[in-house]
């Protein structure tokens, strides 16, 4: 079949990419595609020596080319990337296919062209998001190694302190007269180096967004009213504190623990900021649907390399052994977790300023109630204790034995389902860590209570995270005892969890 000249100069005109058409190195038909890319209209476009659109590059590739046009079979001599040059002198790259083509008027080539900028960007926007990945990468890891370091560093110092002074007590204790003043001193040194062990853990879940929170409905006005005295007494007396309480301030679903953490944090780092005295304002207000809460010094501020690293984990510009870092991180952790945001502005000289911005709540506030403290020894209750660390499962049970409760013990899920089958009465408590090897305490839980419906469940772990619904909120229902407790924690609250 013959095609006639309309139907061939109409698929000339309807390709998407530029058509040339050469004799001798001379373009003699170009399509109006060739002419957009090139900048040429098409009528001037031909008769033109195709080196007007070619650049040094790819002139390089010419005598090749002009060979193989001469010399070659008809059909495709294959295809090129290169670059070629725009009317304006301006270059871009180009893919170029070109045949050989056969015809009664004699020897021609078709060059078919493709403009690949777009595909070259999108090549080097993938290469440009790939190094910053692994530079992101770098930096996740780098962050990572400060914040083990950190904690390595803090926790063997405490353990250091824990190690010697147990030493002291026990070598005091066995000696032929032994100085019990001597072995309380260092005990309680003990005992204060667990309690700053306590600390760090909390708030390293708290900037892990892994720590426990029992949400309420809060006046923030009221929290920070009632903090003044304890926030006044943490700044001394050089440093004026001035509140600014915002009128018909909604409530916010909030952790009030979690509140007073965040303020007390907040207030020590402006403290330490004003060594020459200043004054804190703290202040809130509505905006729209969300309570903005500040926190203003008028102290030394921070440069701009300090201010990108602020909620750094382990990050510090005070002297080693004076702060661990951790406060700002804190401080990121408890407004996340709350569903609200932070940030931070400050210049040297001029101060800083902690904004931070929490969802309003729909809830009102409760009125507060005096409750009566409840009492915490046993009655004869069955309380079924399952720990795998052999230590923390002894001392619970040794607590609780001494309240008068009767304890069964187990060290995982099993051997406990195992003792409660064998057990002829009732079971009033199981009190079981939450992340066990081989059994989960909430599929123990789910599996005890299945054949025995009365008895009740309080958890205890350091890392409860299998019993968290979103937001590291606790399960409708779910009652849980943070590790490591006191003696007073774990009878309270099983005397309250056995009291409904």
């Amino acid at each position: 079949m013959e095609w006639s000249a309309e139907l061939s100069s109409g698929l000339l005109q309807a390709a998407p990419d530029a058509i040339l058409v050469l004799d001798d190195s001379r373009i003699v038909l170009a399509n109006d595609r060739a002419g957009q890319m090139y900048g040429w209209p098409g009528t001037e476009l031909v008769g033109q020596p195709v080196d007007v659109l070619l650049t040094e590059e790819s002139k390089a590739l010419v005598p090749e080319r002009q060979h193989l046009i001469e010399s070659a079979l008809p059909g495709s001599i294959g295809t090129i990337v290169t670059t070629a040059r725009r009317r304006d002198g301006t270059e871009f790259p180009v893919e170029s296919s070109t045949t050989i083509v056969e015809t009664p008027q004699g020897r021609f080539a078709v060059a078919v062209i493709r403009d690949v900028s777009d595909r070259d960007q999108a090549a080097a926007e993938h290469d440009r998001l790939r190094a910053e990945a692994h530079r992101h990468r770098a930096e996740r890891l780098e962050s990572l190694g400060q914040l083990a370091g950190g904690i390595a560093h803090d926790f063997n110092n405490m353990l250091g302190v824990i190690l010697n002074y147990a030493s002291f007590v026990i070598e005091e204790a066995e000696s032929p007269t032994p100085d019990l003043k001597a072995i309380a001193a260092d005990a309680s040194q003990v005992v204060r180096a667990g309690t700053r062990g306590t600390d760090l853990t909390h708030q390293l879940l708290a900037f892990a967004r892994r720590d426990v929170v029992r949400p309420a409905p809060l006046d923030l006005n009221q929290v920070i009213d009632g903090l003044c005295e304890t926030l006044r007494e943490t700044l001394g007396e050089r440093i004026t504190l001035i509140v600014r309480p915002g009128a018909d301030l909604p409530p916010v679903n909030w952790d009030p623990g979690r509140a007073e953490q965040m303020l007390t944090s907040l207030t020590t780092n402006a403290r330490d900021a004003m060594p020459e005295g200043g004054n804190l304002v703290i202040d809130t207000w509505r905006l729209g649907d969300q309570v903005r809460l500040r926190v203003c010094d008028s102290g030394e501020g921070m440069p701009a390399d300090v201010r990108e690293r602020a909620f750094d984990p382990f990050f510090t510009t005070k002297p080693k052994g004076e702060a661990t870092g951790l406060g700002l991180a804190t401080v990121y952790g408890i407004v996340t977790q709350a569903g609200g945001e932070v940030s931070l502005t400050s210049e040297p000289g001029l101060g800083t300023t902690v904004t931070v911005l929490l969802p309003a709540g729909e809830e009102a506030v409760p009125e507060k109630r005096d409750e009566a403290p409840a009492a915490t020894g046993g009655n004869g209750e069955t309380l079924l204790v399952v720990d795998d660390e052999a230590g923390l499962r002894d001392v619970a049970g040794r607590i609780l034995s001494g309240a008068g409760y009767e304890v069964i013990s187990a060290d995982g899920g099993s051997q406990a389902l195992e003792l409660a089958a064998r057990h002829a009465g009732e079971i009033d408590l199981l009190v079981s860590d939450v992340v066990m090897p081989g059994m989960l305490g909430k599929e123990l839980a789910e599996r005890l209570v299945d054949v025995r419906p009365s008895t009740r469940v309080l958890y205890m772990s350091g890392y409860a995270q299998p019993i968290l619904a979103s937001q590291g909120n606790l399960d409708p229902g779910v009652v849980l005892l943070e590790k490591p407790f006191t003696a007073n924690d774990l009878l309270a609250a099983v005397r309250k969890r056995l009291d409904g």
